[in-house]
């Protein structure tokens, strides 16, 4: 089976050592590069940039693996290459695409030991193979790839949409921050691994793999580019909070907190300093510094918003939209020139797509609609 997967054109092995110079020249830029090329407002977790840079430079090393079998013509050392390098793979390539995933969530640190228990069987039953020189133990190997595939995205899938509700719970600006994309890569990854996996007897199996591949750097490249380090906007992960000694200002432990404030003196401090202040249109204002702000406990604050039914993101883009409508009507009535981007620029939006989704949600039309019916 194994010498079927030995294309011998020579645009083949261009696009081979293409992938691997774009991983290992994407590996060294996140490596050694001070700043960001991809967008320079972003400051993105120093974690995540080495954890994918690891990444790419192991898929370029795995390239460099394969390249002797184009030179062999026994298959029995075309086998012998190919189960190494799948044994290094799942020793290296697949961990790390995990790893790089659970970067990507930022309210607290996951354990990576799992990762590295899940793929023990995987490795063991290759290793067993190599050793035997048998095939025996494929099919077992082919089914636990499968369950452990599965079982991935139940989790990524449940993990990513709690991360969103906590982004919400605490952030009042979600761009560069939100994940949702993070499972385009681990659509990516099992595309690779099923057909890896089952697909060697498909035409066309290795371009497969390498488009793949391309798609897979590009688009991790791009996304560890333009998401914001959260720890650079002064919030803690809910874990190191919940973790912090009692007394702390904002722990939510039961020996931290003093008596909880009832739901009526918290509004109250809201309008004065919050809306009355305009606290809301600065950028990026997180709830732990509104609680800080009105004297709140950040643990308070969020089961206020909670027992309102709705969440701190949604509390502040109200505000800023009504704050936005205000704008629009007084430049109206005066008659003075405008923008709707400087308009939400001036209601707290660093972005105008971020306005315009916050607009379509909170008003149930798109802002070209609603103005073109509220201009007299």
């Amino acid at each position: 089976m194994y010498e079927q997967l030995i294309p011998e054109d020579f645009l083949f092995y261009m696009l081979y050592g293409g992938v691997a110079a774009m991983a290992l020249a994407a590996g060294v830029y996140l490596l050694f590069r001070q700043g960001n090329a991809f967008a320079p407002d972003v400051t993105p977790p120093l974690r995540l940039r080495y954890w994918t840079a690891a990444l790419f430079i192991f898929i370029a090393l795995s390239h460099m693996w394969y390249l002797p079998v184009a030179f062999f013509t026994s298959s029995k050392d075309i086998e012998r290459i190919y189960l190494v390098g799948e044994l290094l793979d799942c020793m290296t390539i697949v961990p790390l695409t995990v790893v790089v995933q659970f970067a990507m969530l930022q309210d607290r640190r996951r354990p990576l030991w799992p990762i590295g228990v899940a793929m023990m069987p995987l490795a063991a039953g290759i290793a067993l193979c190599l050793v035997g020189h048998g095939r025996t133990l494929i099919p077992a190997i082919y089914a636990y790839a499968v369950l452990m595939g599965i079982s991935l995205v139940v989790y990524m899938v449940g993990t990513v949409r709690q991360y969103g509700h906590w982004l919400r719970d605490n952030y009042a600006d979600l761009e560069h921050k939100e994940v949702g994309q993070s499972l385009v890569v681990l659509a990516a990854i099992l595309l690779v691994l099923g057909v890896y996996v089952f697909g060697y007897e498909l035409p066309g199996y290795e371009y497969v793999i390498n488009l793949n591949s391309i798609v897979l750097v590009c688009y991790l490249l791009w996304r560890v580019e333009t998401l914001d380090d959260l720890g650079t906007l002064g919030v803690q992960s809910l874990a190191a909070e919940e973790a912090a000694p009692a007394g702390a200002e904002d722990a939510p432990s039961a020996k931290a907190l003093s008596p909880a404030p009832a739901a009526d003196s918290i509004g109250p401090l809201l309008q004065a300093h919050c809306i009355d202040a305009q606290l809301y249109l600065q950028h990026d204002l997180t709830l732990l510094q509104l609680a800080r702000s009105i004297g709140v406990n950040r643990f308070y604050l969020s089961q206020y918003f909670s027992g309102q039914g709705i969440t701190y993101n949604a509390y502040i883009n109200d505000l800023r939209i009504r704050h936005f409508v205000s704008l629009y009507r007084e430049v109206v009535a005066a008659q003075r020139p405008f923008t709707v981007q400087q308009l939400a620029r001036e209601s707290g939006y660093r972005s105008y797509s971020t306005f315009s989704l916050a607009f379509k949600q909170r008003m149930g039309q798109t802002v070209t609609a609603w103005m073109r019916e509220a201009t007299p």
